[in-house]
């Protein structure tokens, strides 16, 4: 298998986060991030870590954004800082921080790398949190302001654009179960949360299809195939009562169809009482391509003591089947599987995975790290890739997760990903033997 396999025209990419990468986080003009905000909190980052300079990206873009092309990608994706460019949310505009947006894509231009922007990466400006984040409904006018901005600012030179990554990963954790930023907790903030992001899904790409010409604009979204403990009545009721949380819930209104209130009964009371069916035309999208972003499975057991949802996870280290070092399963399979049940939409017309990888305990021996776990996961994910895609779907690109190793949220700096190892002491980058092999697939 060859990265020609695909297709000459196929996007081979990196994905990155701003929160994640650049540092920085409080010079050159920058406002305070809800996760600058959260990380302060004692308990809640691995370590007590903090993304205050992360890879220090910032200062080191030119030779990051050359590891890309050396390691043979033509797609490097990241994503503008929101409180970077308005450090209060709005109205106030940071010029060095603007500035810093056109250094980084023209050093993609450059080095012959096509610039794919993320505009929401999960660092909401602090100021805007204060006022209820995404939970109030005023998010929605704040979000169009710094979009129309992006576009305007970048659009003669940015033709490909992802709105929000993964709206049911921020909301969910940040606002539900307050393991993220910005630590808040309930069903209640949760589905205002979700409702706002929706809208903001819709109105970002609107605002992108009418500022930018020839744009080619996505959308990310997490999903996980969810599978039954057992086929008790019990484990398939929890089951898809999941799957329309984790992989329906946002990704149905934006083609169109509304919230799927129809297999679970906290949705249909949500809708009914948002008056979600006011919102539904907003809520859609014709989107060029949708982003789907896979790790793993999940294996459901119904548990009536879990509230709301009552179902549980059995850990892939209980089911004693391969997983990461942070515990998830490695299942090739269920990356197929997965991505056949979003091609199974017919709105769906152009499929691209926008973030795949995995986390291993790694170690830097002799200038070296030999991450062959790493390698024998991205060698199995892309064999299932080439499946679907020959299969008739219209996959058009791949973006692993991620460039280098870097702050993974609550995870701190612990959970490595990259293909390119980090020393967070020195930012000495080494690249992996995952990156060489990704050099050897590209170059044929």
């Amino acid at each position: 298998m060859h990265s020609s396999d695909f297709g000459k025209d196929f996007l081979w990419g990196v994905a990155t986060a701003a929160a994640q990468i650049e540092g920085a986080a409080n010079l050159y003009g920058k406002g305070q991030s809800i996760w600058d905000t959260f990380s302060k909190r004692p308990g809640k980052i691995k370590k007590g870590h903090r993304p205050t300079l992360a890879c220090d990206f910032y200062h080191r873009y030119k030779e990051d954004i050359a590891l890309v092309k050396t390691l043979g990608f033509t797609v490097f994706r990241f994503s503008i800082a929101w409180p970077r460019i308005f450090p209060l949310g709005n109205r106030q505009i940071n010029k060095e921080g603007v500035l810093f947006y056109h250094k980084v894509i023209d050093e993609c231009l450059q080095q012959g790398l096509i610039p794919m922007v993320t505009l929401y990466h999960w660092d909401l400006p602090e100021a805007l949190s204060k006022e209820g984040g995404w939970t109030a409904f005023g998010i929605n006018a704040a979000f169009n302001e710094y979009t129309l901005f992006c576009a305007k600012e970048y659009g003669s030179k940015v033709k490909h654009w992802i709105v929000i990554n993964e709206p049911f990963g921020f909301t969910s954790l940040g606002y539900m179960l307050g393991i993220h930023a910005p630590g808040q907790t309930g069903l209640h903030n949760f589905l205002d949360a979700a409702l706002h992001t929706a809208i903001a899904h819709a109105d970002g790409a609107k605002i992108l299809r009418a500022e930018v010409q020839d744009a080619i604009i996505g959308t990310a979204f997490s999903c996980s195939e969810i599978v039954p403990y057992t086929q008790s009545a019990q484990d398939l009721m929890a089951t898809k009562r999941v799957d329309a949380l984790m992989n329906r819930f946002f990704v149905e209104p934006t083609l169109g169809m509304g919230f799927p209130t129809a297999d679970w009964d906290v949705l249909e009371k949500f809708a009914i009482s948002h008056s979600t069916w006011r919102h539904q035309e907003r809520m859609k999208f014709d989107f060029d391509f949708i982003g789907i972003q896979n790790y793993f499975p999940l294996v459901i057991k119904y548990n009536a003591f879990i509230p709301v949802v009552q179902a549980w996870e059995i850990k892939a280290k209980n089911r004693r089947v391969p997983h990461t070092a942070m515990g998830w399963e490695v299942n090739a399979n269920s990356f197929y599987r997965i991505i056949k049940q979003f091609a199974a939409y017919p709105e769906i017309k152009n499929i691209m995975i926008t973030e795949n990888g995995a986390c291993y305990p790694d170690h830097l021996v002799d200038g070296r790290v030999d991450d062959q776990a790493r390698v024998a996961y991205f060698k199995a994910y892309l064999a299932a890739l080439l499946k679907a895609k020959s299969e008739g779907i219209n996959i058009t690109g791949y973006l692993a997760w991620t460039l280098m190793d870097n702050f993974e949220w609550a995870e701190g700096y612990q959970a490595r990903f990259g293909l390119v190892h980090n020393d967070f002491k020195t930012q000495q980058r080494t690249i992996k033997q995952s990156g060489y092999w990704w050099q050897e697939f590209l170059s044929k």
